[in-house]
């Protein structure tokens, strides 16, 4: 009897102490975004309105280099989210009255998020996110071999709030929906973006990943101004750990 009570006491006991966080799980995924461009561009006070309309195919004929990452860690409930996206583009011609220009534009975004699962079952799980995309857009100009030349660029930084929802759709198969939005006039006007993506499932570490991504910014702060949206289809692998 006293073995039967101090086995009793034994199990309440260890059923009060609370369950041990669950270990880091993390991801991360190196992508391709075969993105079109579009909207207007006010460089520098006094400059002209450029407005751009490239098709994927025109936009990867001016591309001198590309690199885009993702990353993803979870423990329990708490969520952890990184994007990084830089590309470097130039493109050559005249400008009035005749004179050859060349022109360069380098872009980068760091896109940080720190979140809470909110919903978890067999079949959907939905992240709440918050955090900020930090951007980085340096433009240089040289006009007849060097005669004239600007390099105006322009550096902030975008609060956002984003969703992730994961959905099972077979064996081996997911969606995964993202969007988020941002700016609210502290860096930016607003900016925000919306991914779309089925996966495959290939070993326990391996997923690869075909969708679509649109990321816009409007961006005003003296003369410069930025109003441009990129868009899409990406192809991408992740590796998770």
């Amino acid at each position: 009897m006293i073995r039967n009570l101090m086995a009793a006491t034994a199990v309440a006991v260890m059923g009060s102490l609370p369950v041990l966080a669950q270990d880091w799980s993390g991801q991360v995924t190196p992508y391709v975004w075969a993105a079109g461009l579009g909207g207007d561009v006010t460089p520098m006070t006094g400059a002209p309105t450029l407005s751009l309309d490239k098709s994927i195919s025109e936009v990867l004929e001016d591309t001198d280099g590309a690199f885009f990452l993702s990353g993803y860690a979870r423990r329990d409930r708490l969520v952890l989210m990184g994007d990084f996206s830089w590309s470097s583009s130039s493109k050559s011609g005249t400008v009035p009255p005749g004179l050859p220009a060349e022109g360069k534009l380098k872009q980068r975004s760091l896109t940080l998020l720190a979140g809470w699962r909110a919903v978890e079952n067999q079949q959907f799980t939905l992240d709440l996110l918050g955090g900020a995309r930090a951007w980085s857009v340096k433009s240089s100009v040289t006009v007849a071999g060097g005669a004239m030349q600007a390099s105006p660029g322009k550096d902030f930084v975008d609060p956002i709030l984003a969703a992730r929802a994961n959905i099972a759709l077979a064996p081996q198969w997911s969606a995964i929906l993202y969007a988020d939005i941002g700016g609210f006039g502290a860096g930016s006007e607003n900016t925000s973006q919306i991914l779309a993506t089925v996966n495959y499932q290939v070993n326990d570490n391996l997923w690869v990943s075909a969708g679509y991504r649109q990321l816009s910014v409007d961006y005003r702060s003296g003369g410069t101004a930025v109003d441009v949206t990129m868009a899409g289809p990406l192809l991408g692998a992740t590796w998770r750990f």
